[in-house]
């Protein structure tokens, strides 16, 4: 079992069952100390099971088997008490309002052991390793365009697409805030089937530039803008045919 301290946390309750869903986080404070005081604080009444700082020290808050409260509002999958179902990590970073910074070496290394470890007790598919972003899109951005999904995908643990130039360009024009259509019905479809809250429909309002945005920031991060380009669909298209198969890897070229 990867090596943790216990920082026991009172903010907890019972699971229903077991856990099938694995959710990441930033910090998103100035300081780690200030966090893991505030994730511990009984008045606060917020938790995770685990916090990872930037030199891949990790704590465990509470126990995996109970019911950390670090997600909050949101869904995934039609899931709408994610805290029930889930495994929640907080990775040390300042975030987007206090210097969003890259994640350091050994804090990727440790997260990646981490989410290993916690698949060799709980079966959580690949398609249920997601943000906080993507289970809230309206509210949050971590753990950002700055984690590294596609490395996280490549040691076997979540979804990642890139696809060939040809599947791009065969998509046409982006979609945009203001448009309506086929596209957008294909669109927020492809993106509810994928897990999102965002439901099957013909305008590109601003729910569907959101859940754009949120997906950008976990599978295109080098474009994050609520534009539905031609490599954005691209991506989308490749990650539901992953998430039909459940691949060995999780990564698809």
């Amino acid at each position: 079992m990867t090596g943790y301290t216990d920082a026991p946390s009172p903010n907890f309750d019972a699971r229903r069952g077991p856990p099938d869903m694995l959710v990441l986080h930033y910090t998103g404070m100035e300081t780690a100390q200030a966090a893991v005081e505030r994730l511990r604080d009984a008045e606060a009444k917020v938790s995770a099971h685990y916090v990872v700082d930037e030199d891949g020290s990790i704590l465990r808050l509470v126990a995996e088997e109970r019911r950390a409260w670090h997600a909050g509002r949101g869904a995934w999958q039609g899931e709408t008490d994610v805290n029930a179902a889930s495994i929640g990590i907080e990775i040390v970073n300042p975030g987007h309002e206090f210097g969003y910074r890259a994640f350091p070496e050994a804090q990727i290394e440790a997260v990646i052991a981490l989410v290993g470890d916690i698949r060799t007790r709980w079966s959580i598919p690949d398609a249920r390793i997601i943000g906080h972003s993507d289970m809230a899109p309206e509210r949050k951005q971590d753990p950002g365009e700055l984690f590294p999904w596609k490395r996280l995908a490549e040691a076997g643990y979540g979804l990642w697409f890139d696809p060939a130039p040809e599947r791009i360009g065969a998509l046409g024009a982006p979609l945009s805030p203001g448009d309506e259509g086929l596209g957008v019905i294909v669109l927020r479809s492809g993106l509810h089937r994928l897990g999102y809250a965002v439901q099957p429909g013909g305008a590109y309002d601003d729910e569907t530039r959101l859940t754009v945005e949120a997906f950008q920031r976990h599978w295109r991060p080098d474009r994050v803008d609520g534009i539905a380009d031609g490599e954005t669909r691209a991506r989308l298209v490749g990650l539901l045919q992953l998430a039909s198969v459940e691949s060995v890897t999780g990564v698809l070229d």
